[in-house]
């Protein structure tokens, strides 16, 4: 069991990731340094935890949050985000995939990269054109704000419910998929 509830929780922090890449990390450190019974990394992801890294993403949280609600600057900050979210879902996978089970590194950066990578294409591909499109672009402040109050409840979640956390990324799955499929179906009857 305690593997599954790893694979869950790594699963979570990835897809966090995609949405804001330094709140996962910093959920990790902040969590593994101040309640190590709970979240215990080992090396080398324990450095996530060390304080001078916590500052670090700290700031780039700040930084990441900014951006992305200032018009124009949020586009820039979502090309530059197209490798560092699926690399920092990677660090997340494999850091959290490792404190449960003796999950491959390779595979586990691999899973990671996948999951931020697929969750930052949907947002920053499809969502946020679209609201962009439809609101002329004064969507995109409280889509954003509503990304890091998701993207800091699922790594949080990730790490204290992993079983919670399962059952909301398979309903997002799900939901995604019947939102895709709708969409397709209506490309065709067009």
């Amino acid at each position: 069991m305690d593997t599954f509830l790893g694979i869950f929780s790594a699963f979570g922090l990835s897809a966090s990731a995609g949405l804001n890449a330094y709140i996962p990390l910093l959920t990790v450190g902040v969590i593994s340094h101040y309640f190590p019974n709970l979240l215990h990394l080992s090396q080398p992801w324990d450095l996530i935890a060390n304080p001078w890294i916590l500052l670090l993403l700290g700031v780039l949280v700040i930084i990441e949050m900014l951006a992305d609600k200032v018009p124009a600057v949020n586009h820039l900050n979502d090309l530059i985000q197209t490798l560092v979210r699926p690399a920092a879902g990677a660090i997340a996978f494999a850091a959290s995939a490792k404190v449960i089970t003796d999950v491959h590194p390779i595979v586990a950066l691999a899973c990671g990269l996948l999951v931020a990578g697929t969750v930052h294409t949907a947002k920053s591909a499809v969502v946020r054109p679209i609201v962009t499109a439809t609101t002329g672009g004064a969507g995109n402040v409280p889509v954003s704000i509503a990304e890091d109050v998701v993207s800091t409840i699922i790594s949080i979640l990730a790490i204290v419910l992993p079983i919670i956390m399962a059952i909301l990324l398979i309903i997002l799955v799900v939901l995604v998929y019947l939102w895709w499929s709708g969409r397709k179906d209506k490309r065709q009857t067009a």
